[in-house]
């Protein structure tokens, strides 16, 4: 029985599996931190966050014209006993991919890429071995429309034990059917982004990450965003958490890392137009969003803006699991509830 017969046979076993699982053990903490009533202020709602299953959380509010505020409560080392600090560094994840979609952009802009080039232009050797190299372009790769599978859902990849080179990793994805036709869809692929990284590298001639830190993070006075856990001290880092295990995960390499802080300058900074000029604004709005959600092994976070109270929100929590993912969800969305109940008010209060 082939590897592929075997993943399908325990897909249709454990699918219905979670589902009934679901219903018989739902997510309380997440259910009830969504039915309980909403408190009055965005601490309160962070300290009632770790009560309902998150061993640590660090908030950042951004709100226009008013000093940001920084919120937290939980570990940053539950061992250790060390709290959770607004300047701890943390796994920003899939977060990440905006400061690709934006160094991309201006890649773009200065003509040195094209939203028209092709994975194959820039890979020959790729002809072949991934399916539709040479129709999938960059566009749809920034747009996850490539159809290229997702290489954290192949067999051989583990959150921990994540591969230890590109040529390893590139591995897991070649000689693979596509998932569907060249924009015939979207769908998510961290394959996506980790191409379009090649890309980047191979068109300057040195890393992308060096690219970001000079075009991206060093204009907006970033100092701590880094590309790699090699690039920080350990001591400085969040530890990260699945419930039920005792293991600290902080010590695997998962890319870049940052404080709530910088990571809240760069997002309003990209949606204010700050950061990008007019032509490459126009760019990137053609081709990605402008928040995300991240999750590694240990890791969750969420970074949005809210235009229409016009106030950047940052949540990291170091614990994940089914239960939690919900639970963070959850008080995400009472912080930002809070925080346009308080803008509303305020409107009125100056009416009066």
């Amino acid at each position: 029985m082939t590897n592929k017969l075997v993943t399908k046979m325990l897909r249709i076993i454990f699918i219905p599996l979670g589902i009934i699982t679901f219903v018989i053990f739902p997510p309380w903490d997440g259910i009830f931190t969504w039915l309980a009533p909403l408190p009055s202020s965005v601490q309160e709602q962070v300290d009632d966050g770790v009560e309902h299953g998150l061993d640590g959380i660090i908030v950042y509010v951004d709100q226009g014209g008013k000093p940001s505020q920084y919120y937290t409560a939980g570990w940053n080392n539950r061992e250790n006993k060390i709290l959770a600090n607004a300047n701890d560094l943390f796994k920003i994840a899939s977060i990440s991919k905006l400061y690709v979609a934006a160094a991309t952009t201006k890649l773009v802009g200065a003509k040195i890429l094209s939203l028209d080039d092709t994975l194959a232009g820039h890979f020959p050797e790729l002809m072949g071995r991934i399916e539709n190299a040479d129709k999938i372009t960059l566009r749809l790769m920034l747009q996850h429309c490539s159809g290229i599978p997702n290489f954290t859902d192949h067999n051989d990849f583990q959150w921990d034990k994540p591969a230890k080179s590109k040529e390893e990793l590139l591995d897991m994805m070649l000689d693979l059917p596509a998932d569907f036709k060249p924009n015939e869809k979207v769908s998510y692929s961290n394959t996506n982004y980790f191409l379009i990284g090649q890309i980047i590298d191979k068109v300057l001639g040195y890393s992308r990450h060096q690219y970001i830190k000079d075009e991206i993070l060093q204009p907006l006075g970033l100092t701590n965003t880094f590309s790699s856990l090699n690039d920080v001290n350990l001591d400085d880092v969040m530890s990260g958490y699945y419930v039920g295990l005792e293991q600290d995960f902080k010590s695997i390499d998962f890319g870049m890392l940052a404080t709530a802080q910088d990571v809240g300058i760069f997002l309003r900074a990209l949606n204010d137009g700050s950061l990008l000029n007019e032509n490459e604004q126009a760019i990137y709005s053609s081709v990605y969003k402008y928040g995300h959600k991240g999750w590694v092994l240990g890791y969750q976070s969420i970074a949005r803006y809210h235009e229409d109270i016009d106030t950047v929100v940052i949540q990291f929590v170091n614990t994940v699991s089914d239960d939690t993912e919900l639970t963070t969800l959850v008080v995400y969305n009472r912080i930002v509830e809070i925080l346009r109940d308080k803008s509303i008010a305020e409107k009125v209060a100056l009416l009066r």
